[in-house]
């Protein structure tokens, strides 16, 4: 009998739940009464708009009106049973320049219409630096960040993650999706590419599990893979009433969000949106459609004056925009592609065929026309005009470069701003993505890394010494590893720092290099050396062998914080240095190469440049035809804050072993 009360309580109470407020639909926001504070607004055309490109460091926030029930009593569960809900919307981000954004946005659950003590920027409207990880919030999110936060635990400014009371998400990773029927190949989104995206975000009560997906609108079928799933208890963060929303916000730097359709529901999936009636985004273009429509109200044969104008018009803008416009300069130089040949290759440099963004522009993988050989086209947009040519002239000269531990450089293409650089296509990606991912860590084991080590230090030898100039590299990193099918390592993107010096001012020193492999001295002079190379090569060996970066902060109750070298440093002076090793190798290394490789790293991090090994030097190390000083002495570290810059300084004994420039000053250094 009292099963039979329990039963028909919970019938009345699930009646109540699906009462005529458990579902919403829109099709664009055109007539939509929402709840709005902020920035937010809805456009002329339907749009919903949380922030606006005028104004950084704002935020907007967009509820439904009412409030849903989300939550019901439960004998089994002191807090209540959460209800399932499910919500379907489409949004975009759009900003000024390319690889700028500020910050992103979130769906929202919320006791309130609105987010009280929400701050902009990296906070996305929701929080505060008072009340993050605060459990009397009762705030569940899924957020879309367009901009990375170290203290919030963030790996990259591009990402989807589930957050409860905070802005640590519960789980998050890379934006990302699952194309229909395939659920083993991932296909990487960019949030801030400025089209419509599709996110569906479903959670079961019986399971208590919560999905997020998201699709590019070119591919609006919802994934069979969701990009996250966690399973989570909501009974405590959710109370029996939320309101349903979005929030977003703005930085330093200002964005434009925008929300075109949104659907939702209780107890049930969302009802799929009508992509047809969505409202178009704001382009440019607007001013020629309002002469496109005023063109059609003369006479039919003013009307077919037009259209063929326009025909003609497009023809020859398309002819433009593939033809190549050369200066005479540039006849001189080998390795050029058209432009043509290269935007066919990429497919016109779609999304879908970029294969990543840095420092020195963005990467598409394409497919040579007549060859159908598979490279890689880099694409640098330089601004000042001035130098380019110098530039141009150094990147034919380096195409002569040949050895198998560089990846080739097979031409150049130059359009008004743009440099297009064709390498060859490393299958394999960066050493970064075997190294850092815990995953493809468990195949890489101590044999490939030990191989690798040696290529990119034969790499660099060649790059020293091994050409008609001394080439310096500038930037030697795990990120600048590339591997081939066979996992041989290969150096890319040597010297592209000096494409950012071209049109500085003489007398300014502009340092270049990545924090943390950057040698000490160039904060000072300015000049990168061959040393300063050996500095970052001793940063990538300590790196392979503990599966740490070098400005990764190790934290021991004995030790206290310290960087990575340090680390190592202590292990080797306390006689177990063999303890800084990858935990994932499992022990299954060599220990006389694991031991050789640890304490070359030291070696080659020393602050002082004429206390490192040469390039040469490393080489016989790592071959075997040179063993490390038997009489080396290892002193306490020594830091020294002269200049203001801390620099660790060890002993290096000479070991007779001497390099080909080793006077310095004799050779010129380029770098490409």
């Amino acid at each position: 009998m009292a099963f039979l009360q329990q039963l028909v309580l919970v019938l009345f109470l699930l009646r109540l739940a699906s009462s005529a407020t458990d579902r919403f639909i829109f099709n664009g926001f055109k007539d939509a009464k929402l709840t709005l504070d902020g920035t937010a607004k809805i456009t002329s055309n339907g749009l919903l708009r949380l922030t606006n490109e005028i104004h950084n460091l704002t935020m907007g926030h967009a509820f439904y009106p009412s409030n849903f029930r989300l939550k019901i009593p439960s004998s089994s569960s002191p807090n209540g049973t959460v209800l399932s809900f499910s919500t379907q919307f489409v949004f975009a981000i759009r900003t000024k320049a390319f690889g700028t954004s500020g910050h992103g946005l979130a769906f929202a659950l919320s006791p309130n219409p609105s987010i009280i003590g929400g701050r902009g920027a990296n906070y996305l409207g929701l929080f505060n630096q008072n009340n993050m990880g605060n459990s009397s919030e009762h705030i569940f999110a899924v957020e879309f960040d367009t901009a990375q936060d170290a203290s919030f635990n963030e790996t990259d400014e591009n990402h989807v993650g589930i957050d409860v009371n905070s802005l640590v998400s519960t789980v998050a990773a890379s934006a990302a999706y699952y194309r229909a029927g395939n659920t083993s190949a991932r296909e990487s989104i960019s949030l801030v590419s400025g089209t419509e995206i599709i996110a569906w975000i479903d959670y079961r009560s019986d399971l208590q599990q919560i999905n997020v997906s998201i699709s590019p609108i070119t591919d609006p079928v919802k994934p069979q893979k969701p990009l996250l799933s966690a399973t989570l208890n909501l009974s405590s963060v959710l109370k029996d009433f939320m309101y349903v929303g979005f929030s977003s916000s703005t930085g330093k730097l200002s964005s434009e969000h925008y929300i075109l359709g949104w659907s939702f529901r209780v107890n049930g999936e969302a009802q799929p949106l009508n992509l047809a009636l969505l409202p178009p985004l704001p382009t440019d273009g607007s001013r020629r459609r309002l002469a496109v429509i005023i063109a059609y109200s003369f006479a039919a044969g003013v009307l077919l004056v037009s259209v063929l104008a326009a025909t003609a018009y497009a023809v020859y803008k398309r002819k433009k925009k593939l033809s190549d416009i050369m200066e005479g300069w540039e006849s001189e130089y080998p390795h050029r592609f058209s432009y043509r040949v290269l935007y066919k290759a990429t497919k016109g440099f779609k999304e879908k065929e970029l294969l990543g963004s840095g420092g020195f522009g963005s990467v598409y993988k394409g497919v040579l026309p007549k060859t159908s050989e598979t490279v890689a086209v880099k694409r640098i947009t330089q601004n000042a005009r001035q130098g380019l040519r110098e530039f141009v002239a150094e990147v034919s000269s380096l195409g002569r470069l040949r050895h198998r531990n560089l990846v080739q450089l097979q031409g150049w293409c130059r359009r008004q701003n743009d440099l297009l650089l064709v390498y060859d296509f490393m299958p394999n990606g960066s050493l970064d993505c075997f190294l850092f991912d815990d995953e493809k860590a468990k195949s890489f084991d101590w044999e490939k890394r030990f191989k690798i080590l040696k290529g990119i230090a034969s790499g660099l030898l060649y790059l020293h010494e091994g050409w008609e100039q001394v080439v310096v590299h500038r930037d030697v990193k795990a990120n600048n590893v590339l591997l081939d099918a066979e996992m041989n390592g290969k150096l890319g993107d040597f010297g592209l720092a000096r494409l950012h010096e071209h049109g500085q001012n003489p007398q300014t020193t502009r340092v270049v290099g990545t924090l943390g492999y950057m040698a000490p001295e160039l904060s000072r002079t300015g000049k990168a050396t061959a040393s300063a190379d050996v500095f970052s090569y001793g940063a990538v060996l300590l790196e392979m062998a503990s599966g740490k970066r070098p400005i990764e902060t190790m934290v021991s109750e004995e030790e206290g914080e310290m960087v990575l070298v340090e680390w190592v440093l202590k292990n080797w002076q306390g006689g177990g240095i063999l303890r800084a090793m990858d935990s994932r190798l499992k022990g299954k290394f060599l220990r006389e190469e694991a031991d050789l490789v640890l304490k070359l790293g030291v070696l080659c991090s020393q602050a002082v440049p004429d206390k490192r090994p040469t390039m040469r030097q490393v080489v016989q190390y790592l071959d075997g035809d040179a063993s490390l000083p038997k009489d080396l002495i290892l002193n306490s570290m020594v830091l020294h804050d002269d200049l203001g810059f801390d620099q660790l300084v060890l002993p290096y004994p000479h070991s007779g072993l001497q390099s080909s420039d080793s006077s310095g000053t004799a050779k010129q250094f380029t770098s490409y």
